[in-house]
């Protein structure tokens, strides 16, 4: 069998690292064409080093040196630049591109893949829930798997196998609560960084892990799983699961419930999706009921986490406004992640910044970028008005 050359697109994130551990331990069927990094040049490298790309390119055109000057000598090749990241995104030598650059910047590298006509392991929720539209149509013209890696989503598609799509009733993406279940705004209102990076269960990096204390993460997956799925709005549902051991399930029109379960190991979902269709062993450690004497749930608390409530208005408006919320979002957790907003102050910028933006009810990926960026500006005049 010829091994599956992956192309890493954000290989020192979580998600990244992550999947290079699963190619390590797989090494007869996987081998890394090419790696990519923002702003980690001392990461990339010693990655490089150890899984000799064929290419790497790191975002940040000035530390373009630093990666030549170790890697050059060593036979591979080092690009700069966003332009940089679409071009090999292109390369015909991948067999797989995984996709795990952060937030809207994934966007154009994940669709150049899909163009080429190379399956996409997608594990940047942010494509779909700014571009979903344009970026499904797009697989479905070139005839191009997107698998999903988000466990939710993971386990969604692991529960449709030999299954007639048009049994499926409605899904149900399970939410572990974040840091914070159970908390009321008083409370909230004096949440600082250090604690909200302390999720419960998962281990990842702080963009998602702010996004799972405000409870954003599960409506940008609630939007991602309607354009992956191609589902209805109303045929999505989240229920708080605070053990993480359902990932999620589905409800097939004759009342069954299909749910896939396991402990929560990032490395599960980013494994079956780089095999795929193949299920590959492990040493993962595995899940015994021995160790859980229940398992609960309850229906989430949108009041007192109105970012959830936010992001299904989104989706059930459609047009630009998902694409507005998140780059308002990423605007709002970069700066809560160094101090200057305040945790609930975040999603009163959000809110803001939607009511501000001109709502387009069909939008092109020219409009998507324009009001991308107009989100992002409107968002930081007001972050910069705030006295914390």
């Amino acid at each position: 069998m010829n091994k599956r050359k992956i192309a890493i697109f954000g290989s020192t994130g979580s998600i990244g690292i992550q999947a290079l551990e699963v190619i390590a331990a797989h090494p007869d069927r996987f081998s890394v064409e090419v790696l990519t990094a923002q702003q980690n040049a001392d990461l990339l490298i010693e990655q490089a080093l150890k899984f000799k790309p064929n290419a790497v390119v790191i975002g940040s055109e000035e530390k373009y040196k630093q990666v030549k000057d170790v890697l050059f000598d060593k036979g591979i090749k080092v690009f700069a630049g966003a332009k940089a990241m679409v071009e090999v995104a292109s390369w015909s030598s991948i067999d797989m591109v995984l996709a795990a650059i952060m937030g809207f910047a994934g966007l154009a590298p994940t669709l150049s893949a899909i163009e080429q006509g190379t399956p996409v392991a997608l594990a940047n929720k942010e494509t779909l829930v700014v571009a979903g539209d344009i970026v499904m149509a797009t697989a479905r013209r070139k005839n191009v798997p997107v698998i999903p890696v988000d466990s939710e989503h993971s386990a969604i598609f692991q529960c449709l196998v030999g299954e007639p799509f048009s049994k499926v009733e409605k899904v149900i993406l399970t939410a572990s609560g974040g840091p914070f279940l159970g908390k009321k705004p008083n409370f909230l209102i004096n949440v600082k960084k250090d604690h909200a990076l302390q999720h419960p269960n998962w281990r990842m990096g702080a963009k998602i892990t702010i996004d799972c204390a405000t409870l954003m993460n599960k409506g940008l997956e609630m939007i991602e799983a309607r354009w992956m799925f191609g589902l209805h709005p109303e045929n999505i549902e989240v229920v708080i699961h605070a053990q993480s051991i359902i990932h999620s399930m589905v409800q097939f029109v004759d009342g069954s419930l299909k749910a896939q379960m396991g402990l929560p190991d990032m490395k599960l979902p980013i494994q079956y999706a780089l095999g795929y269709p193949d299920r590959l062993a492990n040493d993962f450690p595995r899940f015994s009921f021995r160790n859980y004497s229940s398992l609960t749930f309850e229906q989430p608390d949108t009041k007192t986490f109105r970012n959830l409530a936010i992001a299904i208005d989104a989706m059930h408006k459609g047009g630009n406004t998902a694409c507005v919320m998140n780059a308002a979002n990423e605007e709002v957790v970069h700066a809560f992640l160094r101090n200057r907003i305040g945790f609930l102050q975040m999603t009163e910028v959000i809110e803001e910044t939607i009511a501000k933006i001109p709502f387009i009810e069909a939008p092109t990926l020219h409009d998507y970028y324009e009001c991308d960026q107009a989100a992002r500006e409107h968002a930081a005049t007001l972050i910069n008005a705030i006295v914390i």
